[in-house]
């Protein structure tokens, strides 16, 4: 730059006009934006919001809502308990079917069963709880087994179906521990030891619903009859295919697995040390010698 040239200044710069010009832009902004205080229009829609739901809940109350509500747990909690148990434990089952199900079904199926796990177990918390509340068990009952002054035996049920059906929960949600690398293989059976648990999990809640408290409605039972019927079809297919593999190794066939059904699947059969990897090609004669002499570049 010549010393006859006299610099610009810095608001006129090359960028000059442009940050002016993002400067009112941004006061602008923050005009448009600031708070329109205690009675502004945001704030009365929240307040109005906020009263009719208090509203609401006071004439609920006033109307004896919250104890029918109340009574309708004491009642429908512990079924609604089973029957998202008895979905999870079908669609766990179906999960593994590899004769109908595809992979993106069986994914979905996966989604399915950790979903009806959760809601059974929220399910249960609240049964557990309405009835330590009216006085039908206490709380060491549902925390020991078979401390029940009048009913051990079918309170003990549910209290061992209860830790059962979280140890498969937990033991389902930390399975990639589980299936992580080194050992895999004996860690993924202590994993199905602990998951299979909800199999008898799910037949001593069958019988503590049908026989603790009061008498089970013709309706209930024929819904515990339907799902111990779709239980038993769904782990008799699961054998049948389990043993037509069997066959088939046991015969020198091939059996050819479906793609894995989930990420964590793919990643433990990589992490599997009894799956023989595929080596990699030997380099040959050609790729064996210097790269200028397989080219005639050396002469």
């Amino acid at each position: 730059m010549s010393m006859s040239q006299t610099p610009l200044p810095s608001s006129q710069g090359r960028h000059g006009g442009r940050r002016a010009r993002g400067g009112r832009r941004a006061a602008r902004r923050t005009q448009q934006r600031a708070p329109s205080g205690i009675g502004g229009p945001r704030n009365l829609r929240i307040y109005a919001i906020a009263g009719s739901a208090a509203l609401s809940l006071y004439v609920a109350w006033d109307a004896g809502a919250f104890s029918k509500t109340f009574a309708f747990l004491d009642f429908g909690a512990g079924v609604l308990a089973l029957v998202c148990l008895t979905s999870a434990v079908l669609w766990g089952l179906a999960a593994t079917d590899q004769m109908i199900l595809h992979t993106r079904q069986r994914l979905m199926a996966q989604a399915i069963h950790r979903a009806a796990a959760v809601a059974g177990l929220l399910f249960l918390a609240v049964h557990i709880w309405v009835k330590v509340a009216e006085s039908h068990t206490n709380a060491a009952s549902a925390v020991l087994p078979f401390a029940d002054a009048n009913q051990p035996v079918l309170i003990g049920l549910g209290t061992i179906a209860g830790y059962l059906f979280v140890i498969a929960a937990v033991t389902g949600a930390v399975r990639s521990s589980f299936a992580s690398a080194g050992n895999s293989r004996w860690r993924y059976r202590w994993w199905r030891a602990l998951h299979v648990g909800a199999y008898p999990a799910w037949c001593a809640a069958l019988i503590h619903g049908l026989k603790a408290g009061r008498a089970a409605k013709i309706w209930a039972t024929y819904g515990y009859i339907a799902a111990l019927a779709g239980v038993a079809i769904a782990l008799w297919l699961r054998l049948v295919q389990r043993r037509r593999q069997d066959i088939d190794r046991a015969d020198g066939i091939e059996v050819r697995n479906p793609p894995a059904r989930s990420m964590q699947e793919g990643r433990t059969r990589r992490a599997d040390p009894t799956v023989p990897r595929q080596r990699a090609a030997e380099p040959g004669p050609r790729d064996s010698q210097p790269l200028g002499a397989s080219r005639g570049w050396d002469r």
